[in-house]
C-alpha cells in the first residue's frame, strides 16, 4: 500500500489581465458581400505572457470580442491548470515511489507475531507493536 498526503487548494476564480493582451481587428475572407469586405469585424486576442491566441469572426465585432475572450480565457486557464496538475503529479509520485517492493517501509506478519523495519533491520513484537510501543531505533 502506498500513501500520498496533498494540499487541497480551493478554487479560484480565473481571470486575465487586459494589459496581458493583445487586440487585433481584421476584416472577414471568404463569401459574404460587401459587408464582410469592408468592416473589420473579425477579432483576434493574444495572451502576450503565454502567446496562447483565440480569433471570432461572426458578423457582429462586439460580439466576436466576448467570445475571442471567454475562447482566450478558457485556453490559458486549461494551459496553467496543466501545468500545475503536472506538478501535484510530480509531488505526489516523488511521495509514493513506485510501490513495488523495493519500497516498502515496514512488513507486518500476524502469523510469526513480528514487525520488522527494512530502514533499520529492526524486529518487535506485533503484540508491542500494537499496544502503542513502537521501538524501532
Amino acid at each position: 500500500m502506498t500513501v500520498a498526503v496533498t494540499e487541497i487548494k480551493p478554487e479560484v476564480k480565473f481571470m486575465l489581465d487586459d494589459r496581458d493582451i493583445e487586440i487585433f481587428t481584421t476584416r472577414g475572407t471568404g463569401p459574404g458581400g460587401q459587408h464582410k469586405n469592408v468592416t473589420e469585424s473579425v477579432v483576434e486576442m493574444k495572451h502576450r505572457p503565454t502567446g496562447i491566441s483565440s480569433k471570432a469572426s461572426t458578423r457582429s465585432q462586439h460580439d466576436n470580442r466576448r467570445t475571442a475572450r471567454l475562447i482566450l480565457e478558457a485556453r490559458v486557464k486549461a494551459h496553467y491548470d496543466e501545468i500545475k496538475n503536472r506538478e501535484a503529479s510530480h509531488a505526489r509520485k516523488s511521495q509514493v515511489g513506485s510501490g513495488m517492493r523495493g519500497d516498502k517501509i515496514r512488513t507486518y506478519r500476524e502469523q510469526d507475531d513480528v514487525v520488522i523495519d527494512h530502514r533499520t533491520e529492526t524486529k518487535v513484537r506485533l503484540k508491542d507493536v500494537r499496544a502503542g510501543k513502537l521501538n524501532f531505533n
